[in-house]
């Protein structure tokens, strides 16, 4: 019991880790797709990161039975068709409400949860769904319309919780790095895909835009998938789901370091709500529910 408290500790660190390397990408990218198609940009990062995953973990892949590399297929196209929507209706919508919508899938994950695999959640699960809900729209939102916009990026919130359901249920510790990296080549494709209509992705038009896209490919992708999917073996979905909705608290931190924003108390309030929320399901002491069951036990049940 203490290994496995531990080994939770370390996964709960390392999701927090991968959401502040997202949260710092919103200041990086930051007018590289005004210079550059976003299929394209998206194309160009996930291939070099799925390059990247194959030199690294191909005899991963290799001991991927087929079930597995199946299973990494449907984790790769979720995300895939994800990314592009989210990044689709940024383009219409402003990044304050892109960001409060895409966080959206704190609530899907607990539902979708309910409905595919029949878990029970507990009560503090849902307090926790309604406080980060409510952090994400005081630090996200500053009026709020329904237009197309909103409605692609929520199809990707909601593609997001699905990704993160299935990945908590079928993730196992010893299979992550080849589990990442088949996700990653099926990103890769999904988005290589969206650039047909128009010849193929182009290049990066300059050095920042190279860097960036450098930087999102090998830390903010690679990286961050690995990560997730390890994470993930240890977690419960629902868990993770609202571990990952620091990822706007992130994003406003870096952009306040950077010079970029202005503190203001809508962070300051938005971000307490967010961590509250975190707080309730990772550090208070709580009795186990049947939907709460470590990963490693739900896995047992497949």
């Amino acid at each position: 019991m203490i290994a496995e408290s531990r080994i939770r500790t370390l996964a709960t660190i390392g999701l927090l880790a991968m959401t502040a390397v997202w949260g710092s990408t919103f200041v990086l990218i930051k007018g590289v797709v005004d210079r550059w198609p976003v299929a394209d940009f998206l194309a160009v990062r996930f291939i070099i990161a799925a390059i990247a995953m194959l030199l690294v973990f191909h005899r991963h892949v290799a001991r991927l039975g087929r079930q597995k590399l199946w299973r990494g297929v449907v984790l790769g196209m979720l995300y895939g068709v994800g990314q592009l929507l989210q990044t689709w209706g940024l383009s219409l919508i402003s990044p304050s409400v892109s960001g409060f919508v895409t966080g959206m899938y704190v609530v899907f994950t607990p539902i979708l949860a309910t409905l595919v695999f029949r878990q029970r959640m507990p009560a503090i699960i849902w307090l926790a769904v309604g406080l980060a809900t409510l952090g994400l729209a005081l630090l996200s939102l500053n009026g709020f319309s329904v237009d197309e916009g909103v409605w692609l990026t929520l199809i990707a919130a909601l593609l997001y919780g699905l990704h993160i359901v299935l990945l908590g249920r079928w993730s196992h510790a010893e299979e992550a790095f080849g589990l990442s990296a088949v996700q990653m080549v099926v990103i890769a494709v999904v988005c290589m895909l969206a650039t047909v209509s128009h010849g193929g992705p182009a290049l990066p038009p300059d050095r920042s835009a190279w860097i960036a896209v450098l930087y999102m490919a090998l830390i903010a992708g690679a990286g961050a998938m690995l990560m997730q999917t390890w994470a993930q073996a240890h977690l419960p979905a629902t868990r993770a789901a609202i571990v990952m909705t620091t990822e706007p608290v992130f994003a406003a931190f870096f952009a306040v370091l950077l010079g970029s924003d202005v503190l203001t108390w809508r962070m300051v309030g938005g971000g307490a709500l967010v961590l509250a929320a975190m707080y309730l399901v990772e550090l208070m002491p709580r009795r186990r529910a049947e939907g709460e069951l470590p990963a490693e036990a739900v896995h047992h049940e497949v």
